[in-house]
């Protein structure tokens, strides 16, 4: 509960601080008087949130979204297996996805728009491919970091390929697997963002965009607390998926600093010095 009350009160405290030198309209090098305040923006999220197009964006973000994540999950552990299991295959892909790898997806907007027929099309792949490099990465280095003493105990007993990829490859790998899903999560949310604000029709990015061609700073406010709250939804989503199927691994537990962890208690015993033990017991 202490805890809980802590992030509670930093919140609490962050917007107090925001509140504070937006309404007193603070300039001391940062110009807080051109931000709207925290009633404003609460004004304005009340006044989205009970309209159609807010729901609507919402909803568009998150088809996007959720189909670029699940693409980018599939191919980035498919490939990221067969490349670190692979020679061949890491010959054959391994250059392309490190010339291609360094690349942002945002660049990849003007190339979405000539190469799909709709737009929509377009947001999606850019989302995918933001995605699919992290998890990729990801996996290869959690399965080459697999001890091969699994892998020959299942061969030992008869197993074939398949079955050391389902029985060791991938539940071994599954802690890397959903840090690079984390990780993808969070880049697609900037991306898809990104895209909507270019090129897209609805979403919560385009009314973003929207609003600040406008000048509509509160509404340009509800929507990077709406992103924020959505990526920090989606996020912890995967967390407790992975800590789901994972939940064979040992969890640390959280000791504070300075305070031993509790043990528990030993049986006194009073030992008899060796000195005093006659030699025949010695031996």
């Amino acid at each position: 509960m202490t805890r809980y009350a802590l992030r509670i009160g930093s919140l609490a405290a962050a917007l107090g601080l925001w509140q504070v030198l937006t309404s007193l309209n603070v300039d001391l090098w940062l110009r807080f008087s051109q931000f709207p305040t925290v009633a404003d923006v609460a004004r304005a999220f009340a006044d989205r949130v009970t309209g159609d197009d807010y729901w609507t964006d919402l909803t568009d973000s998150l088809t996007r979204i959720l189909t670029g994540f699940a693409l980018a999950a599939v191919l980035g552990v498919a490939v990221g297996v067969l490349v670190a299991r692979s020679r061949l295959a890491e010959d054959l892909l391994g250059p392309l996805v490190e010339v291609l790898r360094p690349i942002p997806a945002i660049a990849l907007v003007p190339v979405a728009i000539l190469l799909f027929p709709s737009n929509e099309q377009g947001i999606v792949f850019i989302t995918c491919t933001a995605a699919f490099f992290p998890v990729l990465v990801s996996t290869r280095h959690a399965v080459r970091a697999l001890t091969p003493v699994w892998e020959e105990a299942v061969r030992t007993m008869g197993g074939g390929r398949r079955r050391v990829l389902f029985s060791v490859v991938l539940p071994g790998a599954l802690p890397g697997i959903f840090g690079g899903l984390s990780v993808g999560i969070g880049v697609s949310w900037i991306c898809v963002i990104s895209a909507e604000m270019i090129s897209g029709q609805y979403g919560v990015g385009y009314r973003t965009w929207q609003d600040y061609t406008v000048v509509d700073y509160p509404g340009v406010f509800v929507g990077m607390v709406t992103i924020g709250l959505l990526g920090w939804l989606t996020s912890t989503a995967v967390e407790l998926l992975g800590r789901r199927l994972t939940h064979w691994l040992p969890r640390t537990s959280y000791v504070p600093t300075g305070r031993a962890p509790r043990t528990a208690p030993v049986a006194a015993t009073s030992p008899t010095p060796q000195e005093d033990v006659p030699h025949e017991q010695l031996v």
